[in-house]
């Protein structure tokens, strides 16, 4: 099983990295969060989960050891594959989705695309204890300057990477732009639409 692997960013994306270790390239698969928190180009060290499929071995990158053990604990739960587990640290911090679980606030959760009432209300169940118990969250939002055309291109990208229909989610971004101005990061453009939908 691979820990963590530590090299120079050759590649990063709102869903992905690819990252140069000794001259080979791994691909990640990352959250919004490890996004923001990634220099380019730069030197840098992700936690990685190895998911198995019978058609796909795919890795999972984690800026934080944090991150990490909340997907962990969240792909542990019956309905909640990996996909669904990173669309959720996409949509809310470490912190927020301990908060949330914590104080069994089921609208929070319920506001990640693509979970219903009955995965949160199992989300909650399931982790509420563990939770309690303390997993020391340390995710650190990094805001980054882009051009606004660059930043809207990244986000659609990324929102039809995690299962938007691109003429829905222009439109959700084009929204969220007249909204809230033309400022907004590639991270931020991506977590209003998550929490729109």
């Amino acid at each position: 099983m691979i820990a963590y692997l530590d090299g120079r960013l050759a590649q990063k994306d709102p869903t992905f990295v690819i990252i140069d270790v000794g001259g080979v390239g791994y691909e990640l698969r990352i959250s919004l969060n490890t996004f923001g928190q990634l220099p380019e180009g730069e030197r840098c060290r992700l936690y990685t989960h190895q998911h198995i499929k019978e058609d796909a071995h795919t890795l999972y990158g984690f800026a934080t050891l944090a991150e990490k053990s909340a997907f962990l604990n969240l792909i542990s739960i019956s309905g909640v594959g990996p996909n669904t587990g990173l669309m959720i640290l996409s949509s809310l911090t470490v912190q927020e989705v301990q908060q949330a679980i914590v104080r069994e606030d089921v609208r929070t959760i319920q506001q990640v695309k693509g979970i219903g009432a009955k995965t949160a209300q199992r989300i909650i169940l399931e982790l509420r204890d563990k939770f309690r118990k303390g997993l020391g969250p340390d995710a650190v939002s990094v805001t980054f300057g882009a051009a606004h055309n660059t930043s809207r291109e990244e986000a659609l990208s990324a929102l039809v990477t995690l299962g938007f229909a691109k003429n829905v989610a222009e439109k959700t971004l084009d929204n969220i732009i007249k909204r809230e101005g033309a400022g907004l990061t590639v991270e931020e453009m991506i977590k209003f639409a998550l929490k729109s939908s």
